[in-house]
């Protein structure tokens, strides 16, 4: 089953992105369970849980359908001790908030090297961060989202995904976002069939297709290998409509949460219905 949506607001209440989502058509979406330029936010309440859980049954979703989006400040590869410490510790809470609201999975830029220590070396520290935040805490996976390689950002090569995974203790509780701007960005051709099959294989050789636990659909407003992250609406940037086309008509991207983040709110509900029409759903 392919499960489409956006990433909607959560203003006024988690369980406000259960409505927002329902609104536009969507049977998937992803959210901040808290301010994402804030560090740490005040506990969940008891009221707070009940509320989320009960939109989310009588809204018709289960947690493989939710996308959660952890705090924009976090580099869990921070080259300094005192911004690293304070990376993970809002993580951890990132990941016992979506514990607490049955949450299965936790989505997240791999990090930055920001230009003061070797890439193996911050890869390494992600790594450990993410083993750190497994060890303290249950049923959530971490979901490493790969990067356009703006600036110090890494994870913008499937490898360097694939060297983290490598040294996380507890596999079955990692993942990968795809997002098709990003990979575009980075340097990963998605404008023709052609180009998916070759993109895709590519990804299924060094990770593999087993831990893809969602995607983020994006149009790319910069060219191929641009390391520049500018969504566009779907169709009307450098990619085009054939990836989308190719993603929504593949069996190997059914039952996990594909997310719009195109830039224009209004239009997402014309965008999902065009998805769910290439899909025929």
């Amino acid at each position: 089953m392919k499960y489409f949506g956006a990433h909607v607001s959560a203003s006024g209440g988690v369980e406000n992105a259960v409505s927002n989502a329902l609104s536009i058509g969507a049977t998937a979406f992803a959210l901040f369970t808290k301010n994402q330029r804030q560090w740490l936010a005040p506990e969940l309440t008891a009221t707070q849980i009940d509320t989320f859980r009960r939109a989310m049954h009588d809204g018709g979703f289960n947690a493989s359908q939710v996308l959660p989006h952890d705090s924009y400040l976090i580099n869990l590869g921070h080259p300094d001790e005192e911004g690293l410490q304070k990376s993970r510790e809002s993580f951890f809470e990132e990941m016992h908030r979506c514990e607490l609201l049955g949450l299965d999975r936790l989505n997240f830029h791999p990090g930055s090297h920001l230009k003061r220590i070797d890439e193996e070396g911050s890869l390494k520290r992600i790594a450990e961060s993410i083993n750190m935040a497994l060890d303290r805490s249950t049923g959530v996976t971490a979901v490493l989202e790969n990067t356009a390689g703006q600036g110090s950002n890494l994870g913008f090569k499937f490898e360097h995904l694939a060297y983290i995974i490598d040294r996380i203790e507890d596999k079955s509780r990692v993942g990968v976002c795809l997002d098709t701007c990003h990979s575009f960005a980075a340097g990963y051709d998605l404008r023709t069939r052609e180009a998916c099959d070759a993109t895709f294989a590519e990804f299924d050789r060094i990770i593999g297709f087993k831990y893809l636990r969602g995607m983020h659909l994006n149009d790319a407003m910069r060219p191929l290998g641009s390391h520049i992250d500018r969504h566009s609406p779907l169709g009307e940037g450098e990619i085009g409509w054939e990836c989308f086309r190719y993603i929504a008509s593949d069996e190997r991207f059914n039952d996990i949460p594909l997310v719009l983040e195109t830039p224009d709110e209004s239009r997402w509900a014309e965008e999902i219905a065009k998805l769910k029409d290439f899909a025929n759903i």
